[in-house]
């Protein structure tokens, strides 16, 4: 099992290299107060000085610390000479003479056996990126230390929680701490090694606070109490170190740093440990072998290989999740063009198809959401358009007195003693004519749907599109124009059926109703009321008789002069805009309303017929048939090919970042594979 933390490190290498935080690998992630000695507790575990020391802030970029055990100088030099171990093993390190030395990440090919060098660089990288006053930044340091006196460890050093600014530190610069460490701890797979000083109350530590804000169960938190020798005279951390003051699951360890002055007079690392375990013999017996710096990294590192192997089978199903993601981005990202002609014929080419089959309702991608394509043209043509000429009224506008009016003008001065076709026609062409308007919204329509087809084909079918931009506008465009130039035939023939139906009233037509029989009709259903108004209109013509008489007789003599009327003129009197029609004029309204009504219901179910064969024809199908030769012929010329093809930036980056997302991922399995389960217990 303690092959399981380099796995670790080597996977966190791998995941480096693309600058990408997808996978949340297992790792100790260091918390504390501003001072409180975290930098001290990782130095003591490394054995050596190499971490920046001083007062305030000293740790002000994430420092993620990669510890590797390796054999002494001996055995490195018996393994390269072919004494049982392979050249390529993880445990050869050919041209390194050094027993301890480091490398960074940013600074590839080039080791530090200095461990002043590796602290004289982690400063410079530090100011190269924060500046020389205080200022913080979360691009972490990556360094790697290798040593036989460490225990293999990842760990991360994060800068201390502070409340005020200084230097050129923003305002909110608690804030900014604040998330910077939140980001680390919330990943479920990391340990948290709370620090805090044991001349602090413990109740107040912010370290623990953000622990437990994250992890409240306190599965992966491990306190560890610094300081332990400047407590006042009297008081002790055996009620802190046992738990009674705050429990900690995973438990909480005391340990001592180096002072100031033992840094100053550069006491070593060694004489540091001992002075540390008889401090804890002499004021913790009962703890001295559950406290230290040496107990607090073998405890660490028996944490951190347990914890990589509880993550590890959801480790593998990430990774495996994440490779057929990265490699259907990296498929609909496409190829480098290498053939611009093949390429510029391909892409018309399924433009094309694909333009067609969401006409025909056999494209790859069926929208569930709204009808699309040829649906939506069945849809228009036979509810839209066949409701709407449904809805319209054969007599709508048209009164009874509209349509004797028409009888009388059509008579001219003469009385008629049968009704004039002529006002038939009249009236029927006024009602037909209705029926243009509804037609040519039928062929907007379906104009609209075309031009939506193109942006479905854009958005579902046709991914090449999206890398090269001007090729998609230049697709468009050709499209669209080829929709504007039929749209103005397609109408110009829906105005000509309308006006063939006008042109010639055929009153043969097998299904209009003869008016002979709808006069017929009328008069056998008026036969009676007629009789009853006769013999009405006898009596009240009497009546009016004896009435004249009396008024005649109280007048004066018959005999006499009449008196002199004024003169009436005709034309200034008013037309009477309703009145009691006659029996005759009744019956003319009736049968030429009813042979409009038979005559409309032809010509409406002829133009609903045969609208959207039109539009069809001239529209839909002419499209269909010479959308790819319109495509290529004004697309597929040399000039155009370099310009068209143009790969967007974005679509270039995107396929680089799949490709080294996709590579290091495969790198990722592969060094997971390696495991086997025997190596898990």
């Amino acid at each position: 099992m303690e092959n399981l933390i380099p796995v670790i490190n080597r996977l966190q290498e791998v995941f480096l290299t693309v600058g990408a935080e997808v996978i949340h690998l297992p790792q100790i992630v260091v918390v504390g107060s501003q001072s409180s000695g975290k930098s001290s507790v990782l130095e003591s575990m490394v054995g050596r000085d190499f971490l920046p020391r001083g007062s305030g802030v000293v740790t002000r970029r994430p420092l993620v610390l990669q510890l590797v055990n390796v054999p002494p100088p001996g055995e490195r030099t018996l393994s390269e000479n072919g004494n049982g171990m392979k050249p390529n093993s993880q445990n050869s390190y050919p041209g390194i003479k050094a027993e301890e030395w480091g490398t960074f990440l940013h600074c590839k090919n080039q080791v530090f056996t200095d461990f002043d060098e590796i602290r004289q660089e982690i400063e410079k990288e530090t100011e190269r990126c924060t500046g020389a006053n205080k200022g913080i930044s979360a691009e972490p340091i990556h360094l790697k230390i290798f040593s036989p006196h460490v225990l293999s460890l990842t760990l991360v050093d994060l800068p201390g929680v502070t409340k005020v600014p200084v230097g050129d530190q923003p305002d909110d610069i608690e804030q900014q701490v604040r998330e910077m460490i939140l980001s680390y701890i919330s990943n479920p797979n990391c340990l948290i090694l709370s620090i805090t000083a044991a001349n602090t109350d413990m109740a107040t530590s912010e370290a623990l606070k953000l622990a437990r804000d994250v992890d409240p169960e306190g599965r992966r938190t491990l306190a560890v109490v610094t300081k332990l020798d400047l407590m006042d005279a009297g008081t002790d951390a055996m009620d802190v170190l046992l738990g009674r003051v705050i429990p900690v699951k995973l438990g909480i360890i005391g340990v001592v740093n180096r002072s100031q002055h033992d840094i100053n007079t550069q006491k070593s690392m060694a004489q540091a440990m001992q002075d540390e375990q008889s401090f804890l013999q002499r004021h913790y017996p009962s703890l001295a072998s559950r406290s230290g710096s040496r107990f607090l990294a073998r405890t660490l590192s028996r944490l951190l290989m347990h914890h990589i192997r509880d993550c590890l089978p959801e480790l593998k199903t990430r990774v495996t999740v994440l490779t057929a993601q990265y490699q259907g981005l990296l498929g609909s990202c496409g190829q480098p063009v290498q053939d611009q002609s093949a390429t510029m014929l391909q892409i018309v080419t399924k433009f094309a198809t694909e333009y067609c089959s969401t006409i025909e309702g056999t494209a790859r991608h069926i929208e569930t959401s709204e009808l699309c394509g040829g649906a939506r043209m069945c849809y228009i043509f036979h509810e839209t358009f066949g409701r709407t000429l449904e809805s319209i009224d054969p007599l709508s506008g048209l009164t009874t007195l509209d349509v004797l009016t028409a009888i009388r003008n059509a008579t001219g001065p003469r009385p008629a003693l049968f009704i004039p076709e002529i006002s038939f026609e009249l009236l029927v062409k006024r009602q037909i004519k209705r029926l243009e308007e509804p037609s040519l919204r039928c062929v907007e329509l379906v104009h609209e749907e075309l031009q939506r087809i193109i942006q479905h084909c854009s958005s579902y079918s046709t991914q090449e599109l999206l890398r090269f931009p001007k090729l998609h506008e230049s697709i468009v465009e050709v499209v669209t124009g080829l929709l504007r130039k039929r749209l103005p035939i397609t109408n110009e023939m829906v105005h000509n059926l309308v006006a063939i139906e006008l042109a010639y009233i055929n009153t043969k037509h097998p299904d209009f109703t003869d008016a002979a029989l709808v006069s017929a009709s009328v008069n056998s259903a008026q036969g009676e009321t007629l009789q009853d108004s006769g013999r009405r209109w006898k009596s009240d013509r009497a009546a009016e008789e004896k009435t004249s008489e009396e008024k005649v007789k109280s007048s004066g003599s018959a005999y006499s002069s009449p008196t002199r009327s004024p003169a009436v003129n005709l034309l200034d009197t008013p037309v009477p805009v309703s009145r009691r029609l006659t029996a005759r004029e009744q019956r003319d309204c009736e049968v030429i309303q009813r042979l409009i009504k038979s005559y409309f219901l032809i010509v409406r179910k002829s133009i609903q017929d045969s609208v959207p064969k039109t539009v069809m024809h001239f529209l839909v199908n002419h499209v269909k048939e010479h959308l790819q030769s319109e495509l290529v012929g004004q697309l597929y010329k040399l000039p155009l090919l370099q310009e068209l093809l143009t790969e967007s930036p974005d679509t270039a980056l995107q396929r680089r970042e799949a490709a080294s997302m996709l590579e290091a991922l495969q790198k990722a399995s592969h060094i997971i594979s390696e495991i086997r389960e025997t190596q898990l217990w």
